[in-house]
């Protein structure tokens, strides 16, 4: 390593990064945070590597805005690819100037095993705490020269993670968090997008048992009470009594794929290769799409609020609680500084939830009080009001010569945006904050520029392609908000090409298999494809068409991430039903084993319930999805066999919480076209829409 990481170098002081006592006890810190994808394991396991120590003698301090290094977004799956190679070497550098200090306090050289600095050869050695106050943690990793890195290590196969326990126990969880003195909070929101509050009987609210303070704000209103079922039952009377505006019109469901799409001469050209494509024989050209989808996390967005000296202290389970901290300041009107926000574990999510929407609602109802309030969101605000995973179109055209090689490849996206946090675009991306009294109005546009706002993500293929061109209609917030969820733009994108890549070799007469590798140079790619199609038993000469199919599917996450690649087999009767997932996954040196395997499968499980099941809907009267019965999900009687092959690598470690989601969608479009030999193109794919493809094909 020749020079700083990116988060390091933003978050120089190493005081930041970790913190020892004189009793020993050592404490490290990260700008990450925990989403259940356990980032917290793996950032003690690389600590524990390069201080030479027992993961089990260190403490992970909760990320907090006072204290902790500041490191964005919890996003991208960037956390042991960025965020794991600061803290590497942040620790590093305070191992060197400990072992500096030792040699001193000894009088000579010293060797470092088990947080113990012994002289060779004789019974003399300190530990870390005795050296504590001889080391200044407090300078800059600007200043210090770059040391040995001990290395990644095995992969812990041994380790277990220390959060779940906790976690397990229901004990860990924001929601569960209970300060002295603390109040609970509600809010009243609209059951349609396009309505704005005008008033409700505030006297009658105010009147009932338990309520402390009704509060109002232009058309945000929430009440405080000492109960939790007070605050229900106030919000709930409220909204009997409450009277809305129209402020706007939405297309309906049916509508919004034709008001999604926008003219071709419109698009931003993100890539196009020069020159002249080879002679082209056949033509092909396909459409693929996907409609909103919702987090539905299984525990409901939580966030804790108390005001002291105008000073706010918050308790959230944000993914970026710095940049969150930047925009509560401006929504109330307030220093940065006054704010500090502590991260608390919350219900598993990826991606943009109501997290940061509720620490303004508690921020706000805390304000009129004088004690701590938890706002937790009911579960139909929850489906309802969270920022929604976008719309998307892909559109794509293809030519193949005489030999069956592509000629020219041509894409199309049509999406809403991917990247609506707060702090990402031109406004504030707070929900409560366009309802007050003065409003601040949401953002127009995103700060972020190709290839990170997340609508092209993956919309170049992993192969060798000639001539390339992809473009983009980015409309703007549509029907419902929409904002970060995992994989971004990568799960219709790259279910649009591993589908389109099966049509392909149809058209060519050749074996998806052996057509992807003809057109892949990327070695690492074409591993993991054939690591998953072995796996899965791969049989080019499989008949299909008896309502059994077989498919594959593969990508490099944003095509600088994990590779990875999965076999699907399906079987169809009544429904299209997931029976195994044999994947690969090239994540160049792990640091976690275990936890590899967890996220990989876990977007798998994610995506097979995405591509057939999911999707949000709304009718004239408001939001259509309001609890679990309108928007199933995968269930354990549903769950695929899935097997996860790790190939070993000594590339430095890649991001891979997001890498399955393209593939296993593209995989399960394939393998039901291969079992019924019609192809679905929009998802989710169900009954009705294979219903339809057949009816088509007829």
């Amino acid at each position: 390593m020749t020079e700083l990481p990116s988060n390091l170098k933003s978050n120089p002081r190493l005081d930041r990064w970790i913190d020892v006592a004189p009793d020993g006890t050592i404490t490290i810190r990260s700008g990450k945070v925990e989403l259940g994808q356990g980032i917290g394991a793996a950032m003690l396991l690389i600590a524990a590597s390069e201080l030479r120590v027992d993961p089990a003698a260190l403490t992970l301090a909760p990320a907090d805005t006072a204290r902790a290094p500041a490191e964005g977004f919890t996003a991208g799956s960037l956390s042991v690819e960025h965020g794991g190679a600061a803290m590497r070497l942040a620790v590093a550098m305070a191992r060197a100037l400990f072992m500096q200090a030792a040699e001193a306090a000894l009088g000579a050289p010293v060797e470092l095993e088990n947080g113990l600095f012994s002289v060779p050869g004789t019974n003399r050695s300190v530990g870390y705490g005795d050296l504590a106050a001889e080391v200044d943690l407090s300078v800059s990793a600007l200043d210090q020269p770059i040391p040995v890195l001990f290395g990644e290590g095995d992969g812990a196969p041994g380790f277990r993670r220390p959060d779940l326990p906790a976690k397990l126990s229901g004990a860990a969880f924001i929601q569960d968090l209970r300060l002295p003195g603390m109040l609970f909070g509600r809010v009243l929101r609209p059951e349609a997008p396009w309505l704005r509050l005008d008033g409700f009987d505030e006297a009658a609210v105010a009147a009932l048992p338990g309520v402390v303070r009704v509060v109002r704000d232009g058309a945000f209103a929430g009440v405080v009470a000492e109960r939790d079922d007070d605050a229900r039952a106030a919000i709930e009377k409220a909204r009997r009594s409450a009277r809305w505006s129209r402020i706007g019109t939405l297309p309906t469901c049916d509508e919004a794929q034709t008001w999604l799409d926008a003219p071709a001469e419109e698009a931003e050209t993100l890539l196009e290769d020069a020159g002249e494509p080879a002679e082209t024989v056949t033509r092909l050209s396909s459409s693929y799409a996907r409609g909103f989808l919702v987090h539905a996390a299984m525990g409901p967005s939580c966030a804790v609020a108390h005001w002291t000296d105008g000073r706010l202290d918050l308790h959230t389970h944000s993914q970026g609680i710095h940049p969150l901290r930047k925009q509560l300041a401006t929504a109330l009107r307030i220093a940065e500084d006054a704010i500090n926000a502590v991260h608390v574990p919350g219900a598993g999510c990826y991606g943009h939830n109501a997290a940061d929407d509720v620490a303004l609602d508690a921020a706000l109802l805390a304000r009129a009080v004088d004690r701590p309030v938890m706002v937790l969101w009911s579960r139909e605000d929850e489906m309802s009001w969270s920022p929604h995973g976008a719309a998307m179109r892909v559109d794509l055209a293809a030519g193949l010569s005489a030999e069956g090689r592509i000629t020219h490849w041509d894409c199309r996206i049509a999406s809403t945006p991917h990247v609506a946090r707060p702090g990402s675009g031109n406004g504030l991306d707070l929900l409560a904050a366009r309802d007050l009294e003065t409003p601040h109005p949401p953002s127009t546009q995103s700060n972020f520029k190709v290839p990170d706002r997340g609508a092209d993500r993956n919309s170049v293929p992993i192969y060798a392609l000639p001539q390339r061109r992809v473009r983009l209609n980015q409309r703007p917030q549509g029907p419902l908000r929409s904002s970060a969820l995992r994989a971004l733009g990568a799960h219709a994108n790259v279910f649009a090409v591993e589908s389109f890549m099966d049509e392909l070799a149809a058209a060519a007469g050749a074996d998806p298999l052996a057509f992807r590798l003809a057109h892949c140079e990327d070695p690492r790619a074409a591993a993991v494809l054939k690591a998953a199609a072995s796996a899965g038993g791969w049989d080019p000469d499989e008949p299909g068409g008896e309502g059994i199919g077989r498919g594959l599917g593969v990508a490099r996450y944003k095509n600088s991430g994990a590779y990875y690649a999965a076999m699907v087999r399906v079987e169809i009767e009544e429904s299209v039903r997931v029976v195994s997932i044999h994947g690969a996954v090239d994540a160049g040196r792990v640091v976690h084993r275990d936890g590899l395997i967890n996220q990989v499968e876990g977007g798998a499980v994610q995506a097979v319930s995405w591509t057939l099941m999911e999707e949000a809907r709304w009718t004239d009267e408001g939001f259509a999805v309001r609890a679990w019965e309108d928007y199933p999900v995968l269930g354990f009687r549903d769950m695929p066999e899935i097997v996860t092959e790790v190939l070993r690598s000594d590339a430095p470690p890649l991001g891979a919480g997001e890498c399955s989601a393209g593939p296993v969608a593209g995989a399960i479009g394939n393998a039901v076209a291969h079992a019924l030999g019609v192809r679905a193109r929009r998802m989710p794919i169900t009954r009705e829409r294979v219903m339809a493809a057949m009816d088509a094909a007829l």
